[in-house]
């Protein structure tokens, strides 16, 4: 597999904070990578940063080849990178079908083929067209969410705590659909304080830590490291 992304050494500050300091990784063709670490650590920070949200101090970012460090986040949307972020943040008063919409403003029209990938992976939102997103329970606007970054059909896709807030047998559905969407060809990069469903499900993962990588491995060799079990897995060990 070959290099979709390459983020190489950038830095990230608020002000006199440093959030990212030299963050380096890579996301091959075809993969599912985590980046896990607890709060603050710099997760959610490096995804704004590949989105275009937030521009580093320093480093690269290489996409497919191409410098995006400095793109503007619409221009990166382009590209085929899209984000969803923590929290979900569908627009509540709009429907389930003008949200998915507002996803494919890349193409400036909704393409039938889109709309109905969307609808095969989260049957409940067909049958939730029409109804406002505001209404929907927290596991049905992150599936709106998804699906409306499926919209943009991304060749990378970022996922910021796909499973924040949602019930069990919620998130087992949430992480089943994502390695569908990874093995119809879409890569991802996922945020996730899960770190037993995130490894379970990742090709590789890197480990942050107040904004360094301190760990990169396979996902299998991270789930069994004595550190990464004491640090993040704690009683998640044990689940399905």
């Amino acid at each position: 597999m070959t290099e979709l992304l390459e983020v190489d050494g950038i830095e990230v500050r608020y002000g006199a904070i440093a959030a990212l300091k030299g963050v380096s990784f890579s996301v091959r063709r075809g993969e599912i990578v985590a980046l896990l670490g607890a709060n603050g650590a710099g997760k959610t920070t490096t995804q704004q940063t590949v989105s275009g949200l937030l521009r580093p101090a320093s480093g690269q970012i290489r996409y497919g080849g191409q410098r995006i460090d400095g793109v503007p986040a619409h221009e990166i949307i382009r590209l085929g990178i899209c984000h969803v972020p923590e929290g979900r943040r569908v627009f509540a008063r709009m429907s389930v079908v003008e949200n998915l919409q507002m996803g494919a403003f890349r193409f400036r029209r909704v393409r039938p083929e889109a709309l109905d990938r969307v609808f095969t992976l989260f049957p409940r939102l067909k049958e939730r067209a029409k109804q406002s997103a505001g209404t929907l329970s927290g596991g049905e606007q992150q599936m709106l969410a998804i699906g409306r970054a499926l919209m943009g059909e991304p060749r990378l896709l970022l996922l910021d705590e796909p499973s924040m807030g949602l019930a069990p047998l919620v998130v087992r559905q949430i992480f089943e659909i994502i390695r569908e969407i990874n093995q119809q060809g879409t890569t991802v990069l996922l945020v996730e304080q899960n770190a037993a469903q995130a490894l379970r499900l990742a090709h590789r993962g890197y480990v942050l830590e107040t904004g360094r990588i301190v760990m990169e491995d396979r996902a299998v060799t991270l789930l069994a490291d004595d550190r990464v079990r004491a640090a993040y897995l704690g009683e998640d060990l044990g689940e399905g």
